[in-house]
């Protein structure tokens, strides 16, 4: 499974599941928006995690099932085991690290080596606070071993923005080392976790900005403590209680059909899907003021105008067909459309074919981050 066609299912509502393995992490990133750290324990439950892909069905299952974390691969056998159920009944499975093992001298430790055979693509996490921990050469080298295992691989790289050198470096090094044929997608540093107080704010989102919608909330995400919420934004990842209309249940009690199920029933988030927050708020409750795109978002069941307009426009068969349309309409604008929205913009052609980092023409911001 090559990164294109995974990002291309990412505005796909329940198209995938986004899955957190737990939140430690062997490495102490100055950026980590999880705030993840060896001594971190906070992780779901291997039975229950196992019992809910488990439910997966050969008619009834996402496309792709995403493994991070965290640090996913510090539970290699809960990855090998997951990804092998899934692939019964046909659900892929991509994961992200950051590359901890690298560090080895003596090639993939053997339990990463199963876990990652079992995979169908592997992302290796590659920014200036990695390679503090970890050198790129070495990560080079790994995902070099993980290829020849004849897995699909592709970097996640992070930087400030499109003007940031060390973006143009490893890019251009990536390009050079590679042959211009492992692809990767692009993100800025976001204000969440150990960036919270240094990295760039999320803008906020003008009412006349008309309708962006959110590809982030199309997947599911199992967050640490085994709650499944309906989008990957950090905060709403780790925010308790969570807004009840962005909580979809959690793996100690519910299977992938009932999660699927409220995913896609939902009228509020079938309009998240298909507008945008910033809309919603600004169409149907107009006096509130404009906040970030997703802090837009996690009020939006608080707004009676908003959650009553949901409730007329995006219930029943009509409501599903906006909401298909919708994700077709992203879906047929390929990859680099979504990322120059949610990634960063002026990479975006990355995520499918590599080419110079001296030839890019920078682009607008985006509005929300990918996983």
């Amino acid at each position: 499974m090559e990164l294109a066609e995974l990002i291309g299912l990412r505005p796909v509502p329940a198209g995938g599941v986004l899955i957190t393995l737990t939140r430690r992490c062997p490495l102490r990133c100055a950026h980590c928006s999880t705030g993840s750290a060896p001594e971190v324990r906070e992780e779901p439950g291997a039975d229950a995690l196992e019992r809910f892909v488990s439910s997966f069905t050969a008619t009834d299952r996402p496309e792709v099932m995403m493994l991070t974390g965290g640090e996913p691969l510090l539970r290699p056998r809960l990855v090998a085991a997951l990804a092998r159920t899934a692939r019964t009944v046909g659900t892929r499975t991509a994961l992200l690290s950051g590359m901890f093992f690298a560090r080895s001298e003596g090639g993939l430790p053997a339990p990463v080596r199963r876990a990652v055979s079992a995979l169908d693509h592997f992302s290796a996490s590659l920014d200036l606070p990695h390679e503090r921990e970890v050198p790129r050469a070495a990560v080079f080298r790994a995902v070099r071993e993980i290829r020849e295992l004849g897995v699909a691989v592709s970097f996640h790289l992070t930087g400030t923005g499109r003007d940031d050198a060390y973006l143009a470096d490893v890019t251009a090094d990536i390009d050079r080392s590679f042959g211009g044929t492992v692809p990767s997608l692009v993100n800025e540093v976001r204000p969440f976790g150990r960036a919270a107080s240094w990295a760039r704010p999320a803008r906020t989102v003008p009412d006349d900005a008309g309708a962006l919608p959110c590809a982030m909330a199309a997947w599911p995400v199992v967050a640490f403590d085994g709650t499944v919420l309906a989008c990957c934004n950090q905060d709403t990842v780790d925010r308790r209680p969570a807004p009840p209309h962005l909580r979809l249940g959690h793996v100690e009690e519910d299977d992938w059909a009932a999660v699927r199920a409220r995913s896609l029933g939902s009228p509020l988030l079938r309009l998240v899907r298909t507008v945008g927050p910033a809309h919603l708020r600004s169409r149907w409750s107009p006096g509130t003021p404009a906040g970030s795109y997703c802090g837009d978002c996690h009020r939006l069941g608080e707004l009676p105008g908003v959650v009553a307009a949901a409730g007329a426009v995006a219930t029943g068969a009509a409501g599903a067909l906006l909401d298909l349309t919708a994700a077709r309409r992203q879906h047929a604008q390929g990859p680099e459309a979504l990322v120059r929205r949610h990634g960063c913009a002026a990479y975006a052609d990355l995520v499918t074919a590599p080419s110079p980092a001296a030839s890019r023409i920078p682009a607008a911001a985006p509005e929300g981050s990918m996983p």
